[in-house]
């Protein structure tokens, strides 16, 4: 018999609700991730070899198609790494090359241009336009004055 023919609506409700509260403290706050990452999957191949049977272990194939996985998404993790950090050097680049010329930036709903006179750089350049700083993926038109 399903145990929502056994409990009432309001029974249900309690119980979803000490069910939230409980997996709240058990990941203290903390958003569970739908993605497993590296360390992660070694965890997952630790906690297997912890608790195999010593009279029948894994057999090596699978231990060493789970290694080359391990090793795959390492790469792919510092693969993923690298492209962040050369996108993050392409923007500060392309920021300091509009140092000097005019551009055309949209805040909200203004559209604002002026001359760039100064750039911060970093993961998030600013170009400094008609003395305030604004983020470099709010310019729209870099032109020559």
């Amino acid at each position: 018999m399903a145990l929502q023919a056994i409990l009432g609506a309001q029974e249900q409700a309690d119980i979803a609700q000490i069910v939230k509260e409980h997996n709240g403290t058990i990941n203290q706050g903390k958003n569970p991730q739908q993605n497993l990452g590296k360390d992660d999957f070694l965890k997952l191949l630790i906690t297997q070899l912890s608790y195999q049977d010593p009279t029948a272990p894994m057999e090596d194939k699978e231990f060493i198609a789970q290694m080359a996985q391990f090793s795959a998404l390492d790469q792919m993790t510092s693969v993923a790494n690298d492209f962040s950090r050369l996108n993050q050097m392409l923007a500060g680049n392309e920021a300091v090359g509009a140092l000097g010329k005019g551009v055309e930036l949209v805040v909200g709903d203004e559209l604002v241009q002026g001359t760039v006179k100064a750039v911060t750089r970093g993961a998030a350049p600013e170009v400094l336009v008609n003395g305030t700083y604004y983020q470099w993926d709010q310019v729209t038109k870099v032109f020559e004055e």
